[in-house]
Order: structure tokens, then C-alpha cells, then sequence
């Protein structure tokens, strides 16, 4: 006998998993029944749910089938089950498997507001431990590139039904270099929704608030999308005054006059309006296309203090002609458009991005005081007493304007050219320009108006060759083995050529285990600014100096170094994935890295006595105190590093069966789909078979049942090294030396939460060990010990929409939300102490984070 199941990949595949386990029952049955239903009566001693679903054939239990088996898959005894899947549509089609995959009712978990800030919560899987790159995963929608994130960021999380996360390898499937892991969102067919969301924060300290309120409109149908957000926000200042900071004075305070602490912003006072607009049309088989726009005005008002002077032993301060301020007006316009289209068996993408950013500044001068030292002198005033208006003479304020262009394009070409014995080898071929022009002018610089430009050029491959396979029956004991290469050429207008290759293996011994090592070269170029950005001198800004242990405000001069050269990167990367077998719905993911680079380009480090020794001239004192610092670029000889960073997804389901959970309570988060009535919402999805896992946690079935996940990640660093100059000191970050912050060898963080009927609470936290910075050993000098810091956050919520009685009570609230949220719940701060205990000025608390404990109150309406 030879039971056929046709359905869903993730459907089936999770049928072979039970199967696989409890293959000697099935068989059995086999020779006493030769029909569906014996399987399904297998399957009721194991999980009655499942049985009735197979009888039936609705299933909802979605789980992902590890690549490579999509097309069809033979399990138990040959012959006996033959199980025929198709990949979900909008999967990313790899040999690696994901890191972490969320359905839809995991999602709603989360309880956020949008894409972007989903993306957020989820940090601790998308976040790359290889050490280059910037940060932000690279995101795919439906499996395919899109102009940008800003195309994606501001749909709502219900109008996704799956998020996938997957490691950095894959990005050079989509022509991008392996630097961050790649995000892909799956949309759901058809959603229609009109949401308003109000946030407003607030400290546990005080000074400072912010206001945020966000309008967007989304549709989607036959792979029609339309996404318009409107976004405005409003911050007002914090000064040094409210949070207790003061600095040394020069001499004596005069009562009366004003404290300079008031005058000088920890956080600006902020507005922002945003129009972000996405139109997307299918062009029919496979292909579609999609054009973004943003335009944004940012205004920003930052106090640098009052102007002073020093009388006969008193340090006076006055508001006239006013305080010291820094007005700036900054323009963003950006758009963006992508095609993707089939071309029989290859796919073409073609994908553009570019942007205007505009920045007009006004920065105030200190005002000439020294006509009040002539009145003292002459005794016309006291040194103490009311100060004379007439004599104290504005100066006229400097202005400075930028101007950013860039331009991005990229084409890529893939498919599948041919089959070899393990398989198909997948090939992307990509070509692409980068454009990057910086115009500036500056009336504090003697250099007039600044024009840089660069142009990139850039070519490349990347190719995947299966060498075994379980599915296609070649060297199938050995597990499944393929091997991957990538080379590209960057042509740089402004530097020269940069060459850019590697390669790695990907190995899986049985399904639920996946090892991969890759190996990466690279050259890089420095930016465009720190080769030839304008010098600018910014006075009194705060800093340590470590050779006499204090805090002084000195001038600090910045701008380009064309001495800067070509920076080379080698990197290797191990990792292993694992669904553990011993604890359901687990992931456990573990990654090395290790880094070598030389001839880095670095902004000026930490003025240590190792940095101001290695650059000397940078650093100008007087009388042994530091006055001004030249803080424009630099080259390190080589930089070290090699850290372990490993952790476990774990997530399940917790309470009794919902009674209503079938009944219709709407959409988690209160959205349905497009064209259905507004009095006529869908039923609310139940938590299905997915969450965070290799796979997804499965076995939620349809009951309404709560869920709940934690992700827990360690990282550990074993070396972290840097030379100044060839041949100089090997400096060790981990163990004192220091040319930024300190670095601590162990951190952690984690991510959880859970989701219950409505109600779900999200916590997040990191953990950062102690750390120092040591002191040159010469009298005066000091160390710096920073102590171990653990943060939390917390974030509690209530879809009112999923609570009938209220909604037939309070209409309004129909598809409403309310939130609670406390960023750094314990308002924990970093203490760093010198050698004496005391925390300098410049480590105060109020500089390292003078937000502190921030309450934040939501209500979000969809309608």
C-alpha cells in the first residue's frame, strides 16, 4: 500500500515528522488497513488534532520543509508514504535553513504597530555577530529584492503571514555581500486596513516628552500593493540642569546670575513631519513592479551654553545677546523602484534607489565680553555686580549647508543553468553603479565650498553547487553537501579598483541539523567624507583626558585625511544550526567568527596616552591642560577579532482552549481582508503551527490556546586586538587598552514574551560585563573600571477588538489597541569610576543616557 498526502510544503512536511517518529506504529497499520484513514487512525494515538485534520484535509498547521525537499519526499519504508509538497509561495528558495520563522498568529504576538518595528522586536535573530557591515538585516518581500526597507517598513504586521529569518550566506543570492542576515516578509493575498497610532513618552525623571501620531492607509489585492503613511513627531528638550550635571567653573558663581547647566541640551528639542508612499502592480506571471516615495523636514534646536567670562575672580554668565544655539533644518527626499520579472526558468531583478538630503545650519559664536573687563578695570562696575548690556557685543552667527546626493542600481540575474548529480547549481549574476556626491560649505572653515563625488561601478557572481543530496539520492548517506563561490570587482571613480571574493560549505549529516563555513576577502574604500570632508572647529565639547584624569572643554577639530589607503578584510565564519531533538519547538544556533583587517580607517579614537603618543601633533596643550584635538580621520596598521556567539529559540503554547476562538473575535490586531464588510470581520487566526524555531514550534492547533517564546543569546569575544602603526604595540582591547569605549568580553541578550487571548506582554534585555580602561602610569593618570550593566524592557498590551463583549459595548473600539511600554524598566545606569572611585564628569550618568527610565502610552485604531 501507498498513501498519497498532496497539500502545502510546510503541511506535509510536518506529517513527515510525525511519521518519521512513529514509523514502526504506521507500519503496522499498513498491513491491517490500505487507506487514508489508517494513517489518520495511526496519527490519533499521537496527536488527535492531526488525525482529524488529515481525514479532513484542512490541516492549517503551516510548518517550513527544509530545502531541497519542496518537490516530493519518500519517508518510513520505500513505498509505503509518498508525501507531495509545493514550497509556500514567497519562500526564499536556499539550501540553508532559517534561524527563525514566524506564522501569522506569532506575529500578532508581538503586538507591534508596524514592519519597522517588528523588525526591532526580533532583534536578537536578525542581528549579525560577523562584525561588518551596518547593522540593519537586508529585507526581501515575497522572496524578492525591493528598492529598500522604507518600500516595507510601515505596513502593518497584520497584513503579513510569515516572517522568515535567515543567515548572512543567502544575501549573496540577492547580490548583496554577506555582511547582515537577510529578512524575508510573506504578505498575506488580499488585506485592507486604515490605521491611526498615538504614542506618547515620557521619563520617570522628568524633563523632556515626545509625541508621536502616525496615519497609514494599506491595500493589497492580486498582488496590488498601495502603503501611504503620514508621520509627524515632537520632542522637547533636556538640559544638563535636569539631571543634575554641572561643570567646573573657572571661578566664583555670582548669585543671580544664570546657570549654564540650563543652557546646554542632553537631548534637542525635535520636530519631524514624514510622507512615505508606496504603489506596487503585478505585471502578471511572476513579475511585478513597485516605485516609493519619501519627503521628510526634520528641525532640530540644541543650547551649547551661555556665554561667560571671568571678572576679577568671579566666572559671570548672562543670556545676552541669548543663549548659545545650533538651529538645523535637514530635507529628505528619497525614491526608489524595483522590478522583478521571470524570464522563463531565470529571474531578473532590477532594483534603483536615490535620495536628496539637504542641511542648512546656523551655529551661534560666543558673544565679545571684553568690554565688561574694561569697565571693571576702570571701576566703573564690580567684578560681582550688574553687568552692562552695552558692553557685551554679539557676534555674528556661522552658517553651514550640505547637500547628499546618491544613487544605487543593481541588476540581478538568476536560475538554475544546469542539474548535476546532486542536484541544481544556482547561479546570480549581477552588475550595478553606486553614485555618492557630497557638496558643503561651512563659514567656519577657510576652505569655501567642498564638492565631492564618487562613482562605483561593480560586477559579480555568486554560484551554488550541490555535491550530495538525500532528495535527489546521490551520496545520500553522507547527508546533504553543497558548496558556494562569490567574486566581485568595484571600479571606484574617486580611488581605484577593489576586488571582493569567497566561498563556503553548507552541511546537513540529517534534517534537523545544519553546519556552514564560509570564508569572506574584501577591500574597502574610506568614505567619501573621511578622505575629504570640510575641517570644522567645534568648541567646548566635554572630554576625559586620561594623562591628568579630568574632564576639560576643549575645541575639537574635524574633517577628511587624504592620506587614507585601501582597507583589506579577511573573514571566517563557522555556524551550526540545530532543531534539538530533546526539547520541543527549539532552535539552537552557534556561530564563530573571526576577523583580521589592515590598514582600517577609523574616526580618532579615544584619547588615551597610547592614541596621543601613536598620533602625535593631533593634540595641543597648554600649561599641561588640553585646549583642542584634531579628530579627523585615521589609519589603524591592523585590527583583530574573534568572538563565539551561540543561543536557543524555545517557544509553546500555555492555558485552556478558547471557546471563541473559532467563532470570529477578528483579526489579531483587528485588520481583515480586503473587500470583506466592516461589519464582517474574518475569524481570528488561532495560534497556528510556526513561532521561533528552525522549523516553528508546531502543535498549537486551533484552540485559541495562549503562546508564549524566549530567545537567549550569549556572546563571548576571544580576542579583539589593533595595531597603530606596523611593527608598534599590539594594544588588547579586552584587557584595558581602548580606542573608543571599552569592551566588554561578555554580553547577552534576549527576547520573549507571550500572547494569551487578547492580552500578551513582550519583555527584551541585555547584559553587558564589566570592562576597563587603564592609565598610562604616569602621575596624574588614572584608570577608568566600568561596571557590568543589565537593561530591560517591557512592553504589556490588550487588543481591545478581540474582547466582543467590549466592542458590542464600545463600538469604537473595535479593532483597537492600548499599550504600556517602560524602556529600561529598572532605569539602570553604567557606573564608571576612576581610580579613586569617583565618576568623573565626562561618565556622569546624565551623559551616558539622560533619557533613563521612559514610559511610553499607545492606542492604536485600525479600521
Amino acid at each position: 500500500m501507498r498513501v498519497v498526502i498532496e497539500g502545502p510544503l510546510g503541511q506535509c512536511w510536518r506529517l513527515r515528522a510525525v511519521v518519521l517518529r512513529f514509523s514502526r506504529v504506521c507500519i503496522v497499520i499498513r498491513k491491517a488497513a490500505a487507506s487514508i484513514g489508517a494513517l489518520a487512525f495511526c496519527l490519533a494515538a499521537i496527536n488527535p488534532a492531526m488525525a482529524q485534520d488529515v481525514v479532513a484535509g484542512t490541516n492549517d498547521a503551516a510548518q517550513e520543509m527544509p530545502p531541497g525537499e519542496e518537490d516530493e519526499a519518500i519517508f518510513a519504508e520505500p513505498g509505503q508514504i509518498l508525501v507531495v509538497a509545493t514550497r509556500i509561495k514567497g519562500q526564499v528558495d536556499t539550501t540553508l535553513p532559517p534561524i527563525a520563522v514566524l506564522d501569522e498568529a506569532a506575529i500578532a504576538s508581538y503586538g507591534a504597530g508596524s514592519i519597522q518595528e517588528l523588525l526591532a522586536a526580533i532583534a536578537p535573530q536578525t542581528s549579525s555577530g560577523r562584525g561588518r557591515g551596518g547593522g540593519m538585516p537586508i529585507v526581501l518581500l515575497n522572496g524578492m529584492r525591493i528598492s529598500g526597507f522604507r518600500e516595507l517598513r510601515d505596513y502593518p504586521p497584520e497584513a503579513v503571514k510569515r516572517v522568515e529569518v535567515l543567515p548572512e550566506e543567502v544575501a549573496l543570492k540577492f547580490g548583496y555581500r554577506p555582511d547582515q542576515r537577510v529578512v524575508n516578509f510573506i504578505l498575506a493575498d488580499k488585506f485592507s486596513s486604515f490605521v491611526s497610532d498615538t504614542e506618547v513618552r515620557f521619563p520617570s525623571g522628568g524633563g523632556f516628552s515626545e509625541l508621536e501620531q502616525e496615519f497609514t492607509l494599506t491595500k493589497i489585492a492580486n498582488g496590488n500593493r498601495i502603503n501611504v503613511t503620514a508621520k509627524v513627531q515632537d520632542a522637547s528638550p533636556l538640559t544638563e540642569g535636569e539631571r543634575g550635571i554641572v561643570q567646573p567653573s573657572a571661578g566664583t558663581l555670582v548669585a543671580g546670575d544664570p546657570r549654564g547647566a540650563d543652557y546646554r541640551t542632553l537631548i534637542g528639542d525635535t520636530k519631524s513631519a514624514e510622507l512615505n508612499a508606496t504603489l506596487a502592480r503585478s505585471l502578471g506571471e511572476g513579475a511585478g513592479l513597485s516605485a516609493n516615495l519619501q519627503v521628510q523636514r526634520d528641525d532640530s534646536r540644541t543650547l551649547n551654553g551661555l556665554n561667560t567670562v571671568t571678572l576679577g575672580g568671579f566666572a559671570r554668565t548672562t543670556l545676552l545677546p541669548q543663549p548659545i544655539t545650533t538651529l538645523r533644518r535637514t530635507t529628505t527626499v528619497q525614491a526608489g523602484a524595483a522590478l522583478n520579472k521571470p524570464l522563463g526558468d531565470w529571474l531578473l531583478a532590477l532594483t534603483a534607489d536615490g535620495g536628496h538630503v539637504e542641511t542648512k545650519s546656523t551655529i551661534d559664536n560666543r558673544a565679545d565680553l571684553s568690554g565688561l573687563q574694561a569697565l571693571v578695570n576702570s571701576g566703573a562696575i564690580a567684578a560681582n555686580g550688574a553687568l552692562v548690556p552695552a558692553a557685551i557685543l554679539g557676534v555674528a552667527a556661522d552658517r553651514a549647508l550640505s547637500k547628499t546626493d546618491t544613487l544605487s542600481s543593481l541588476a540581478t540575474f538568476s536560475g538554475r543553468p544546469l542539474r548535476v548529480p546532486g542536484g541544481e547549481v544556482g547561479l546570480t549574476v549581477k552588475a550595478g553603479f553606486d553614485y555618492s556626491g557630497i557638496e558643503s560649505s561651512d563659514t567656519r572653515t577657510t576652505t569655501g565650498t567642498v564638492n565631492l563625488k564618487r562613482g562605483d561601478a561593480q560586477v559579480g557572481f555568486n554560484i551554488d553547487l550541490p555535491i550530495t543530496s538525500r532528495k535527489e539520492g546521490f551520496g545520500a548517506g553522507l547527508g546533504d553537501l553543497s558548496f558556494n563561490a562569490n567574486a566581485e570587482v568595484h571600479r571606484l571613480s574617486d580611488f581605484g579598483t577593489l576586488y571582493n571574493w569567497g566561498g563556503g560549505l553548507t552541511y546537513s549529516p540529517f534534517a534537523a541539523m545544519t553546519l556552514s563555513a564560509s570564508y569572506v576577502a574584501a577591500d574597502k574604500a574610506p568614505t567619501l567624507l573621511q578622505l575629504g570632508g570640510p575641517v570644522t572647529v567645534t568648541q567646548n565639547v566635554a572630554l576625559f583626558d586620561f594623562t591628568r584624569g579630568e574632564t576639560v572643554l576643549v575645541s575639537v577639530i574635524s574633517g577628511g585625511n587624504p592620506g587614507l589607503v585601501k582597507e583589506r578584510q579577511r573573514d571566517w565564519k563557522f555556524g551550526l544550526n540545530w532543531s534539538l531533538p530533546f526539547l520541543k519547538d527549539s532552535a539552537f544556533v552557534a556561530e564563530y567568527f573571526r576577523n583580521r583587517s589592515t590598514n582600517t580607517s577609523n574616526g580618532f579614537p579615544l584619547l588615551t596616552a597610547d592614541v596621543e603618543t601613536a598620533f602625535p601633533g593631533r593634540v595641543k596643550r597648554l600649561n599641561g591642560q588640553i585646549v583642542s584635538v584634531d579628530q579627523s580621520a585615521v589609519t589603524f596598521a591592523q585590527e583583530k577579532g574573534s568572538r563565539l556567539r551561540y543561543g536557543l529559540n524555545i517557544a509553546g503554547n500555555f492555558g485552556k482552549p478558547d471557546p471563541n476562538a473559532q467563532a470570529g473575535a477578528g483579526r489579531p490586531g483587528g485588520g481583515r481582508p480586503a473587500g470583506a464588510a466592516a461589519g464582517a470581520q474574518r475569524p481570528a487566526s488561532p495560534p497556528r503551527a510556526g513561532g521561533i524555531g528552525r522549523s516553528g514550534p508546531g502543535g498549537f492547533g486551533g484552540d485559541g490556546r495562549g503562546r508564549w517564546n524566549l530567545s537567549v543569546f550569549h556572546t563571548v569575544r576571544f580576542e579583539q586586538s589593533l595595531q597603530f602603526a606596523a611593527g608598534g604595540p599590539v594594544l588588547n582591547l579586552l584587557e584595558g587598552d581602548a580606542i573608543n569605549s571599552s569592551v566588554a568580553r561578555h554580553s547577552l541578550e534576549m527576547e520573549g514574551g507571550g500572547f494569551y487571548r487578547g492580552f500578551g506582554l513582550r519583555a527584551n534585555g541585555t547584559y553587558t560585563g564589566g570592562s576597563r580602561i587603564d592609565g598610562s602610569g604616569a602621575p596624574g593618570s588614572t584608570s577608568l573600571r566600568f561596571a557590568p550593566i543589565a537593561t530591560f524592557d517591557v512592553r504589556m498590551f490588550a487588543d481591545l477588538g478581540r474582547k466582543p463583549k467590549l466592542v458590542e459595548k464600545i463600538p469604537f473600539l473595535k479593532g483597537s489597541r492600548v499599550s504600556l511600554s517602560i524602556d529600561n524598566v529598572f532605569n539602570a545606569q553604567q557606573r564608571v569610576t576612576d581610580d579613586t572611585g569617583t565618576v568623573p564628569l565626562r561618565y556622569n550618568p546624565g551623559f551616558l543616557d539622560p533619557r533613563g527610565r521612559v514610559f511610553e502610552l499607545e492606542f492604536r485604531k485600525q479600521f
